[in-house]
């Protein structure tokens, strides 16, 4: 599939599950998602600019958390699905200095230099190829800033001696189809997370991208990890 029916394919899959995305993403992960997007919110760092761009925004929890837990000038959460920028509208009330924006990864719709962090969480499998993104990442940091990357690991490795991967393949599509009535949504999930690079992997292709320094943690035993990407001073 090339890049642009892949992003095609990505945006209606989210627009179907838009209304069901928050409910299944704290049950199907049995809430641990608040605590992963807490750590990723941590390793936020401001410097010139004092803006952040939260990139694969989706309903706004991971812009909610910054706003509420960070002192930004601004947040642009950017996604490529409309209605999933709609959903997360609903839940922004008095975080003004959140500013949502339908746009590709590929294509960021932001001037050079113009943030200090990058957040991705959970989105950086759905964007094709990947070193697009990553050159738009660079183009949009200031000097020194980072890219925060918090996505499943490989469903390759056995995780709780396979009991994650028998999960990851067997009950999460079942139950996602179950509640959101689409079939293909959580299986996609599913595949994307399998086809997914070790950390390591992960780790020197955001090096080869022109990242100058790259570290990684697993969370959950690795069911996670994430990725801190230092672009050069």
């Amino acid at each position: 599939m090339n890049p642009e029916a892949h992003s095609k394919k990505v945006s209606t899959l989210f627009d179907n599950i838009a209304g069901w995305y928050d409910f299944l993403n704290h049950f199907l992960s049995m809430g641990q998602d608040l605590y992963w997007r807490k750590r990723l919110v941590a390793t936020i760092r401001f410097g010139s600019t004092g803006n952040i761009l939260d990139l694969a925004a989706g309903t706004l929890d991971v812009s909610l958390a910054i706003a509420h837990q960070k002192s930004a000038k601004q947040i642009f959460a950017v996604d490529f699905s409309r209605s999933m920028l709609h959903k997360g509208q609903q839940k922004i009330h008095n975080a003004h200095n959140i500013m949502p924006i339908q746009g590709d990864g590929r294509f960021l719709p932001l001037p050079d230099h113009c943030v200090d962090t990058v957040t991705i969480a959970f989105g950086i499998r759905n964007i094709l190829p990947r070193t697009d993104a990553y050159k738009e990442i660079l183009r949009v940091l200031a000097p020194g800033g980072r890219l925060c990357i918090l996505e499943f690991g490989t469903g390759q490795t056995q995780i709780w001696k396979g009991l994650y991967n028998f999960y990851l393949h067997w009950i999460l599509p079942k139950v996602g189809v179950f509640f959101s009535k689409d079939p293909e949504a959580y299986q996609y999930l599913a595949d994307t997370i399998t086809a997914f690079p070790q950390a390591r992997t992960l780790a020197q292709e955001l090096l080869d991208a022109g990242f100058s320094k790259v570290l990684y943690q697993p969370l959950s035993s690795g069911i996670v990890y994430i990725h801190i990407a230092q672009k050069a001073g």
